[in-house]
């Protein structure tokens, strides 16, 4: 037996669809969201007008990070602790959605901590407070996921902590948010996607109805991440979005692999974006994986929904995408310096084995970790 779980109440597409904020009940609605980007597009003062014509108050935190870590969430949580709000917004890339989903539960569960989110011991369900994903990136998947990354700078990695009471209430995907991402941001957060649907789609806990969205967004992506990238188009932009949702709620349900646990290990050491190490990892890990016969059978799928002819073509594929999108080939050229990336190795190594590596479709060893970190760092 398995319980799909895929979103929340509904989740809400197309221009302007921001303004469905309208039909929420609330009177005091706490606004999260990262850097400067969503101020200076207008978004947050078009969020905070559609609550001030309701009569109702607002409070925005800003400021959050592209790796969130526990601090980040902590600070928000006392600032929500003080507004008391019956409604949290959370608006922007998937940094400030992550860190949204704990604060949600903490602020609800004042009797929860780190230690025991990272004991498992969350709750199922949150009580009242109403919960409102908005991306303006398109990568992460998070509007509709159970999983909150947070970097735990004590032990050097960002930690996946897992809850059906992470769900937003409601995913909003407004395209003409999305405009406003500069191409690098469009790269890597398509890149994240497309490796949430191809670790998806080799995960052995792959179901039938993860299969249609995972193959799906995996040849949607492959399509129109280049278009986006490069033309900027409103058609692409919302073609993006949709199929990295769509990847969301695929990998949700089925896991991810060892891009992601080496991705999760980098991102808790050098402060890279997540969606850039996807890029650069998944690549070296297809190359590992497609060793077993049921990771090449589904690669040689997944090589026909795009017009190719086979697994190692499919690879290729992936490979030239990068290059299409202006992906680094290593680790090297975004700047980590070779020292720095022997300093800890054998930790770094060790990190990579956890989390989602553990239901990598194919074993790995450490020291099979170190040969693909080493080639990931020379590209």
């Amino acid at each position: 037996m398995k319980k799909l779980i895929l979103g929340g109440q509904a989740v809400i597409t197309g221009s302007g669809s921001i303004a469905e904020l309208g039909t929420i009940k609330a009177q005091r609605v706490f606004i999260a969201t990262g850097g400067s980007a969503m101020q200076t597009s207008g978004v947050i003062a078009k969020i905070e007008a559609v609550f001030a014509a309701k009569g109702c108050k607002t409070c925005v935190y800003g400021g959050i990070g592209k790796n969130p870590d526990t601090q980040a969430v902590l600070s928000g949580l006392a600032k929500m602790r003080e507004f008391k709000p019956d409604a949290l917004i959370a608006v922007g890339g998937g940094s400030p959605i992550d860190a949204a989903k704990v604060m949600a539960l903490f602020y609800e569960y004042p009797e929860l901590d780190f230690e025991k989110a990272q004991a498992g011991e969350l709750p199922p369900a949150r009580k009242n407070l109403i919960f409102v994903a908005i991306p303006s990136t398109s990568g992460t998947g998070t509007e509709v996921t159970q999983v909150a990354v947070i970097t735990f700078h004590e032990s050097n990695i960002k930690i996946g902590l897992k809850t059906p009471a992470f769900m937003p209430d409601l995913a909003i995907l407004d395209p003409d948010i999305t405009l406003t991402m500069p191409p690098n941001v469009v790269a890597e957060t398509g890149m994240d996607a497309l490796t949430h649907a191809v670790e998806a789609y080799t995960n052995r806990n792959l179901d039938d109805f993860c299969e249609v969205l995972a193959k799906g967004a995996v040849a949607g992506l492959l399509k129109w991440l280049p278009i986006s990238y490069a033309e900027k188009t409103k058609e692409s932009r919302e073609k993006v979005h949709h199929y990295q949702c769509m990847a969301g709620l695929a990998f949700g349900n089925t896991g991810l692999g060892m891009a992601h646990g080496i991705a999760h290990a980098i991102g808790g050491k050098f402060d890279l974006g997540h969606g850039l190490i996807n890029a650069i990892a998944l690549p070296h890990v297809l190359d590992y994986n497609v060793q077993d016969e049921f990771v090449g059978e589904r690669l040689d799928e997944l090589a026909r929904s795009i017009g190719r002819s086979g697994r190692r073509e499919f690879i290729d594929a992936v490979k030239e995408l990068n290059k299409q999108v202006g992906i680094p080939k290593g680790l090297a050229e975004t700047g980590i310096r070779q020292a720095d990336f022997k300093e800890g190795f054998a930790e770094l190594a060790a990190n990579c084995l956890k989390g989602s590596t553990r239901v990598n479709p194919v074993p790995v060893s450490q020291a099979q970790v170190e040969i693909i970190l080493k080639a990931m760092y020379v590209g």
